[in-house]
Parts: C-alpha cells; structure tokens; sequence
C-alpha cells in the first residue's frame, strides 16, 4: 500500500480521541500519521517490509503505551502510543495488499511482510492488489477523511496533502517501475 495510505490511516485511528480527550488529539493525530509513515523507512535501512514493519511485535509495544497513556494521559505518552498503533497498524495492513515487488500486479512473489516471531513472511492477501491501485487511493480518500472532516490546522494539511500525492502516484504507478529500477 501507499505510504499516503499508512499514514491517514494513522490520522484516523487517534480521531475518537476528538471526544474522549480532545486536548490530547492534535498531537496525536500527527504522531499517528508519522508512525503511520515510520515502517517505510525501512526502504533506506533495510529490507523493506521486514526491518521496521512489526505486524506482531508491534502490538506488544503498542498495547502497554496505551495502557500507559490511559493510566498517565500526557501530550508526550498518548502521542507514544499513538506512534506505536499507527505503527502496528500500518504492518498489518501490509499483509492485505501484494507482495514486495517492483511490479506487485504480476504476483511473482506473495511474500507480504514479515513476521518476526516466525521467522517467516505472510502471505499477501490482494484485498489491495498493488500499492497505488485505485483500492489503495479509495483507502487513502476514505483514510483521509476523518482527518480532513474533523481535524484542522496542519492535520488536515498534512490528509489533503497525502491525497494530492496519492493521486497522481496512481494514475501514473504502472509507468514507474523502469525509473525505479534506474534509481535501485
């Protein structure tokens, strides 16, 4: 899936947080979208979808933060856990999209992302069948939303911004995979 997709998504979970601690959901909506963001770094550090995507050992991290964030609600803890479920979502969702590859929409390889404990991958799911597909920028629009709708300032922003990019990624995605093989 898009990175645009992992992080509104991102965005999105922190929004019941608008009812049940408003003070605290500007700053974690923006820690949501960058732990929404996070596990793709590994793009530059590592093997992609293995090195910082956690579907399992994500939520053992996340889980405690909220509890701690339950427990002892300050802008520093529920912005940690906000990360951190963000982060833990964004893995799982990899295993519902297509394998990591340059050209996902052939399907040489179901290798989603890896899980940890394991030591295995998981199989892609193709519910999104490649990342900039028009499912994944329906997820991006409909992931965006509760950021846009309920949320101001940067928040909204930072979701209008993830759409414009997201747009234009998909219609020009199955165009890109001889420029990304110059870059790799």
């Amino acid at each position: 899936m898009m990175v645009t997709s992992h992080a509104v998504v991102g965005v999105a979970v922190t929004a019941p947080l608008l009812v049940v601690a408003p003070e605290f959901a500007a700053v974690a909506a923006l820690a949501g979208f960058a732990g929404g963001v996070a596990p793709d770094l590994d793009l530059l550090v590592g093997t992609h979808r293995k090195t910082l995507h956690f579907p399992l050992l994500g939520w053992v991290a996340a889980v405690p933060a909220v509890g701690v964030a339950a427990l002892a609600p300050t802008a520093v803890t529920v912005a940690a856990a906000a990360f951190l479920v963000a982060s833990a979502v964004h893995a799982g969702m990899d295993a519902f999209g297509a394998g990591e590859e340059m050209r996902p929409w052939e399907r040489t390889t179901t290798d989603a992302v890896y899980l940890h404990p394991a030591s295995r991958w998981l199989r892609a799911r193709y519910w999104v069948p490649y990342d900039g597909s028009p499912r994944d920028l329906a997820l991006t629009v409909g992931g965006a939303l509760p950021g846009l709708l309920l949320f101001s300032g940067s928040i909204r922003l930072l979701c209008a911004l993830a759409v414009a990019v997201a747009v234009p990624y998909t219609l020009l995605r199955k165009r890109l995979p001889p420029y990304f093989e110059r870059i790799v």
